[in-house]
């Protein structure tokens, strides 16, 4: 009897840490599932997997808008039967020195909804799929890190793409954490961690905001490979920098903080999509 693969979606899969990740991955007991915005990047990476033996799928979404991230979810949901890990990696840079501040069609915060909101509503979408094979979030963060201002979280008054950048990395981990504390209070077998893969890797981001790679790809492949391959154990609401646990910017540790996340993020959701 034929055994169904371990299926992986991986966001952000067509180029830096995603694509060289589904590549490490590649192989016949592994479906995945790679998300990108360009048809024809997604492509080569798909045919790259599928000739090291692997197999995959294409699916795309702009995840600045959070209708295409339901989308994204639903042909998840009605395309494969099972879904094992959730690698939530798709994201933008700082931008280059002075670059102005940018926002969604539905006023969001440009990094904020990409790097950050479009992986809480995927993880929120496809937690139930996610659940029934004791799966896996892994949220691909930074060591770059800023506290959230709830009193102006979308940088209305104080832009600086640093800042933004660092805000929504943050938040990323604040939501493993929160997720992870809930989940296992009721049961799940889900583990939900986040890691700073590896420093300044030579990817577009990087190379966009001017900064000198100093760490490989392939030293943040091999990090993030770890959580998303590795023996879990009871590792869940973790946060690691490269291969070792690590200690986050305090707010994760919050309980104010991430139910103010939390509210946050439902009310952007319910305010663009009414749900």
């Amino acid at each position: 009897m034929s055994t169904q693969p371990n299926t992986m979606l991986i966001t952000g899969a067509t180029h830096g840490l995603g694509r060289a990740l589904a590549l490490r991955l590649a192989g016949p007991d592994t479906l995945l599932v790679l998300h990108g915005r360009d048809a024809g990047r997604a492509a080569e990476v798909r045919d790259e997997v599928r000739a090291a033996g692997g197999r995959a799928e294409v699916l795309l979404a702009d995840l600045a808008d959070l209708r295409e991230v339901d989308r994204l979810a639903d042909a998840v949901l009605d395309g494969f039967e099972r879904l094992d890990v959730l690698v939530n990696n798709a994201g933008i840079g700082t931008g280059a020195p002075g670059a102005p501040r940018r926002q969604n069609a539905d006023g969001v915060e440009l990094r904020f909804a990409v790097n950050y909101l479009a992986g809480y509503r995927l993880a929120d979408r496809l937690l139930p799929r996610l659940t029934g094979t004791a799966g896996r979030i892994v949220n691909v963060a930074s060591a770059g890190q800023h506290p959230i201002d709830f009193t102006d979280p979308q940088l209305l008054a104080h832009y600086d793409g640093g800042r933004a950048y660092c805000q929504a990395k943050l938040a990323q981990i604040i939501h493993a954490f929160d997720l992870a504390e809930r989940l296992t209070a009721a049961g799940s077998p889900v583990t939900v961690n986040a890691l700073h893969p590896a420093t300044y890797m030579p990817t577009g981001m990087v190379l966009e905001s001017g900064v000198t790679p100093v760490s490989t790809i392939e030293e943040g492949t091999t990090a993030t490979l770890a959580l998303v391959t590795g023996d879990p154990g009871t590792r869940t609401g973790r946060y690691y920098n490269g291969l070792r646990e690590a200690h986050p910017h305090r707010q994760a540790y919050d309980p104010a903080a991430r139910a103010q996340l939390r509210e946050l993020s439902a009310g952007l959701v319910r305010a663009v999509l009414g749900t």
